[in-house]
């Protein structure tokens, strides 16, 4: 099992720790010790190998590719990292496996290992019994199995526990029997187990594990896709299929409890899988400018093209630092639970908001950079030949599935208001001491030297964005209580500030630690993450700022606008230096600046 862990952090500790201790505690790739570094470059090669040599195969499901990729990819040892040692897997847990969904460089394939990896065998390694995990990882870990994860259903999309699929209790007390509907079911064309939510009694959903051999069970034609062509994706339909009792998961009329706390790990592990995305896109520009002449100069030494590339690249950089930072944090609690089911999930539950929030930024980002690659490539990116058009459909989905951007946010602004009420967050108890520096305009003091000098003016930009964040979030809470889930506007508003403030305070955490640890590329790091944060602070004015014209009293509107925008301020910085120099390091790399795999 890999070691390379950190001091666990709490949920939600970066609204209310100085980024100096943060650098201090939170994992960075720099990071990553050699079984990772290995595992990492095993499953870029095999992508390498493998997978883009068939990729015309792989758009056109030509019968029998895919699952045969999968299965190899199971002979490589690549699908059990998360399965214990135990059960015939590798156990090196989610932060590698998190490492490696970063390394999938293919989306659809990525899809597939995703379906199985993921929400197709982790609801058996944390809920399922001795027996079934004894009976089924074994399979599931050499690829001998492919698996799939059955929840959706036809008109209920995001709202996943209103489901009517059924399962009744057969009259001798042995099977019960599904009945009932699934929809956009990956891997449903070729998996050979499903994880299944059915109702039994009408009470709330249960799990079951399902052998896709067994009667009763047939599915729809492949759905003709946007983009993912590649991956399987069916309607999945159940007709009185026999389901021994023994295959509950879990506790009966508790499968919401799965579905919940897998699709938490999901979220992270597909904001892994779009920063590995969008380092690919802008590998794929870079190489371009650098190939490309346009009125007798190469794209790369046009001022608007290194502008794109430079906030390609920092932007990145941002969902890189807080997707593994959340990776190791929920790792590190997870072990710290040892073996209690419970206990496990409630680790991975305090970090809901973060898994949130690695998701919506990852997806959003991998958005930004596929589109900005298709604009640098002209006219030449939106044809097929060339490999951008087909990363600009595939990352489409990625704001969707594992529940979509706005359900998303939804979750993190909610979670942060019940911690709240519940007093897991302080911020009650830190709220009147924020209020009373906002209202006197105390803006606290630029960093120290706990900050390297560079940095300062960033780090003092986060910090006062933390404050008034607090401050706006919980004056508009206190005014609406109880009927705060129907402003679903200011709901977004504050998730918006949720994500840019995690992501800024995630890079310049990482930029810090870089510095302090004399890496060689730590100039770079700091530039990075100077340019996340002066994006960032613009978005977070935005949001602030309609935040408190809509949402506060009409008659201290002005006066909230004024207090609010003196104290968070300006971050001063030189924009159009950063990005000529974060560009030029990204044509000189022909991509993202930094190591990856």
């Amino acid at each position: 099992m890999s070691t390379t862990m950190k001091p666990t952090e709490s949920g939600t500790a970066f609204l209310l720790t100085p980024v100096s201790e943060s650098a201090d505690k939170i994992f960075t790739l720099e990071q990553m010790d050699d079984e990772q570094r290995w595992i990492a470059e095993s499953a870029a090669t095999f992508v390498m190998r493998e997978v883009l040599p068939k990729l015309e195969a792989v758009e056109h499901q030509e019968p029998g590719v895919m699952p045969s990729l999968v299965k190899k990819a199971g002979e490589q040892g690549l699908l059990m990292i998360d399965i214990p040692e135990a059960y015939g897997g590798a156990e090196l847990g989610l932060l590698t496996s998190a490492i490696v969904a970063s390394s999938i460089h293919e989306a659809s394939f990525s899809v597939a290992f995703g379906a199985h990896t993921t929400i197709g065998t982790l609801p058996i390694v944390f809920y399922g019994t001795e027996e079934q995990k004894r009976k089924y990882l074994p399979k599931l870990a050499t690829g001998e199995w492919i698996s799939a994860y059955a929840l959706t259903e036809p008109g209920v999309g995001s709202d996943a526990m209103n489901l009517s699929t059924t399962a009744r209790l057969s009259e001798d007390g042995k099977y019960y029997l599904l009945n009932g509907t699934k929809q956009w079911i990956s891997n449903a064309g070729f998996a050979d187990l499903m994880i299944v939510f059915a109702r039994v009694d009408g009470q709330r959903p249960s799990a079951f594990i399902v052998e896709t051999n067994w009667p009763g069970i047939s599915t729809g034609a492949e759905e003709r896709k946007m983009g993912i062509k590649g991956s399987s994706t069916r309607q999945v339909y159940f007709e009185d299929t026999p389901v021994p009792v023994e295959n509950l998961l879990g506790e009966l009329h508790k499968g919401y409890k799965i579905a919940f706390n897998i699709l938490n790990i999901g979220r992270l592990k597909l904001g892994a899988g779009a920063v590995g995305g969008a380092r690919t896109a802008l590998d794929l520009a870079a190489a371009y400018t650098t190939e490309r002449k346009a009125f007798g100069k190469f794209l790369h030494e046009f001022g608007m093209i290194q502008k794109k590339l430079a906030r390609m690249a920092a932007e990145t950089y941002a969902a890189e630092s807080e997707v593994f930072r959340t990776a190791a944090n929920i790792e590190n609690a997870r072990r710290g639970a040892g073996e209690n089911t419970e206990q496990v999930f409630k680790a991975i539950e305090e970090f809901a908001i973060e898994d949130s929030i690695a998701k919506v930024h990852g997806s959003e980002v991998l958005a930004y950079v596929v589109d900005e690659g298709v604009q640098i490539f002209g006219g030449y990116g939106y044809m097929q030949e060339y490999p951008i058009e087909k990363a600009y459909r595939d990352a489409r989905i990625q704001r969707i599935f594992e529940g979509t951007n706005e359900i998303n946010r939804l979750v993190a602004a909610g979670t942060l208001f019940r911690r709240v009420l519940g007093g897991k967050i302080d911020l009650m108890q830190r709220y009147p001491a924020i209020e009373a520096r906002i209202k006197a305009g105390e803006v606290p003091p630029v960093p120290g030297d706990e900050v390297p000098a560079e940095l300062r003016a960033a780090v003092h930009a986060v910090e006062r964005a933390k404050d008034v964040a607090i401050y706006a979030g919980m004056r508009v809470a206190m005014r609406y209580m109880q009927a705060l889930e129907n402003e679903e506007e200011f709901i977004e508003y504050l998730a918006n500030l949720l994500i840019d403030i995690y992501a800024s305070d995630s890079a310049l955490a990482r930029a810090i630690q870089a510095i302090r640890r004399g890496d060689e590329n730590s100039d770079l790091h700091s530039k990075l993450a100077q340019l996340a944060t002066w994006l960032a602070h613009s978005r977070i004015r935005l949001n602030l700022d309609q935040m408190i014209m809509t949402y506060f009293e009409p008659e201290t509107v002005g006066e909230e606008l004024a207090r609010v925008r003196a104290y968070i301020g300006d971050y001063l910085v030189n924009g159009v230096a950063l990005q000529r120099d974060i560009a030029a390091a990204v044509v000189a790399k022909k991509g993202y600046p930094l190591p990856h795999f």
